[in-house]
C-alpha cells in the first residue's frame, strides 16, 4: 500500500496507459479520480469526471470539485499520423489542444491545490526525443510536455515534484495506428521487435509501474527528469541487431 492516504487525479484513464495507472494506484491504496470525454466505463472502480482537458474553463471548474491532491498524472493524449505538409489547422488544434495545452491547463489549475510534496507525472514519449515518421505534430507536442515538465520542477519545487515518463512502443491502439502507416505492417513490427533489447513491446503495466514509483515517497529526490521506458529500443544504434 505504497500510496495509502494519497489522493490522485489521472487524465485519460478510460483505457491504455491511463487505465493501467489508475488500476495500480487503486491497488496501492490511493483514492483515484480520473477523467475522459464521455461517460464513465461501466467496469471502472475509480471516481469519474467527464472532461475535455483542452478546455481551460472546464478544467478550472473540474479543479474546484477535486479538492486537495497529492498526485496528478497527465496522460490524456491523441495522435494524428501526418507530416507537417499534410497536417491541417484542425489537426494542430486537436493535437496541441489535448497533448500540449491540456497538460498546461491541468497543471496550472491543480498545482495551487496540491499538498506539499505532491508529485506531478506527465506522460511524454520517446517521440518527443526522436521523431517517429509521419507524426510531426505528435512529436512536437510531446517535446513541449518534456520542456514544461522541467519548468514546473524548477519553478514550483519544493512544493511539488514534476517528472515525465517517456514510453516507447506500448501495446495500445496508438501503436497499431503507427504500424499501419508502413507498406508492410507485419514486417515493420518484426523489425521493431528486433530493435528492442527485451524483445517485446511494452504493456500499460510497464508504464504504470514507473508511475507508481514517481507517485510514491520513494522518489522524493527525483524531479525535473524524463524517464525513458522503452525496452532498450533507443539505447541501440540504427543497425538491426538481428543481423549480428
Amino acid at each position: 500500500m505504497r500510496l495509502a492516504g494519497k489522493r490522485a487525479f489521472v487524465t485519460g484513464g478510460r483505457q491504455g496507459i491511463g487505465r493501467g495507472i489508475v488500476e495500480v494506484f487503486l491497488t496501492e491504496g490511493a483514492e483515484v479520480i480520473t477523467c475522459g470525454r464521455g461517460p464513465a466505463p461501466s467496469d471502472l472502480d475509480a471516481g469519474w469526471m467527464s472532461l475535455d482537458v483542452s478546455d481551460p474553463t472546464a478544467v478550472a471548474a473540474c479543479a474546484q470539485g477535486l479538492g486537495p491532491l497529492d498526485i496528478v498524472v497527465n496522460n490524456a493524449g491523441v495522435q494524428v499520423e501526418k507530416t507537417v505538409v499534410e497536417s491541417s489547422d484542425d489537426d494542430w488544434d486537436l493535437i496541441m489542444g489535448v497533448n500540449a495545452k491540456g497538460v498546461f491547463n491541468v497543471c496550472r489549475a491543480l498545482i495551487p491545490q496540491m499538498r506539499a510534496g505532491g508529485s506531478i507525472i506527465n506522460i511524454g514519449s520517446i517521440s518527443g526525443k526522436v521523431a517517429d515518421p509521419s507524426m510531426a505534430l505528435y512529436n512536437a507536442s510531446k517535446a513541449f510536455v518534456h520542456g514544461l515538465t522541467r519548468s514546473i520542477a524548477v519553478d514550483h519545487g519544493p512544493a511539488v515534484r514534476c517528472n515525465a515518463i517517456c514510453p516507447g512502443w506500448i501495446e495500445t491502439g496508438m501503436l497499431d495506428a503507427g504500424f499501419d502507416l508502413a507498406q508492410d505492417p507485419e514486417k515493420a513490427k518484426r523489425d521493431a521487435l528486433a530493435r528492442h533489447a527485451v524483445k517485446r513491446f511494452g504493456k500499460p503495466g510497464d508504464i504504470a509501474a514507473m508511475a507508481l514509483w514517481l507517485a510514491s515517497d520513494e522518489s522524493s529526490f527525483a524531479t525535473g527528469q524524463l524517464f525513458t521506458v522503452d525496452g532498450g529500443m533507443t539505447a541501440a544504434s540504427p543497425l538491426n541487431p538481428g543481423l549480428f
